[in-house]
C-alpha cells in the first residue's frame, strides 16, 4: 500500500482508497438518495472532488475513508437540496427467477419489506444505518463523517434501529 504524504494523499494512496471504498460508498449513497442512478452520480462527483482536493486531506483529523464519506455525504445532501426530490423506488431487489420456489419468494418478500422500511426512515436515520451496517464503520468513524460525538452516534443508531424494527414488523 502506498504511503500517505505529509499533507494530503498521494496518487497511489488515492487509487487504493478508491478501490477499497467504491462499492460501500455506492451503498451509502443509495441509502441517502433512494435512487440508484442519482447515487452513481453522487459517488462519481464525490470521487472527482476528493481527487481534486486530495492534497487537503489531513490524517490527524480522521481516516481517509471517513474523509471520503464526508465528501460523499455533502455531495448527496447538495444534490437532494438541488433536486428537491424523494423517490420511493425500491432499489437493489432482484426478482426471483421462475422455478425458484417458495423460499425465493419468501426471501424476496422479506427484502421488499426491509427496503420499504428503510425507505420510510428519515435521511438521517438511513444515513446512520448505512454507515454502520453497509459501510461497516465503527461509531467513532461515523462520528467523524457526521461531525458529531460518538455518544450521539450511538443514540442516533439505537433510535434508527428501533424505528426500522417497528416499521419492518408492520410491513412483514
Amino acid at each position: 500500500m502506498a504511503l500517505l504524504v505529509e499533507h494530503g494523499l498521494d496518487f497511489e494512496s488515492f487509487v487504493d482508497l478508491f478501490g477499497r471504498t467504491r462499492e460501500p460508498l455506492y451503498a451509502y449513497a443509495v441509502a441517502l438518495m433512494l435512487d440508484a442512478t442519482a447515487a452513481e452520480d453522487v459517488v462519481q462527483r464525490a470521487f472527482e472532488l476528493a481527487f481534486a482536493r486530495r492534497g487537503t486531506y489531513r490524517p490527524e483529523l480522521g481516516s481517509a475513508q471517513a474523509w471520503l464519506y464526508a465528501i460523499t455525504r455533502n455531495v448527496a445532501l447538495d444534490e437532494r437540496r438541488r433536486a428537491r426530490r424523494r423517490p420511493t423506488v425500491l432499489v437493489g431487489l432482484d426478482l426471483p427467477e421462475p422455478g425458484d420456489g417458495d423460499a425465493a419468494l419468501e426471501r424476496t418478500d422479506r427484502e421488499a419489506a426491509l427496503f420499504a422500511a428503510v425507505n420510510s426512515l428519515s435521511v438521517g436515520d438511513r444515513e446512520v444505518i448505512a454507515l454502520k451496517y453497509w459501510a461497516d464503520f465503527a461509531n467513532h468513524e461515523i462520528a467523524a463523517v457526521l461531525d458529531c460525538s460518538e455518544s450521539n452516534v450511538g443514540t442516533r443508531l439505537h433510535r434508527a434501529v428501533v424505528k426500522l424494527r417497528e416499521v419492518y414488523r408492520e410491513l412483514a
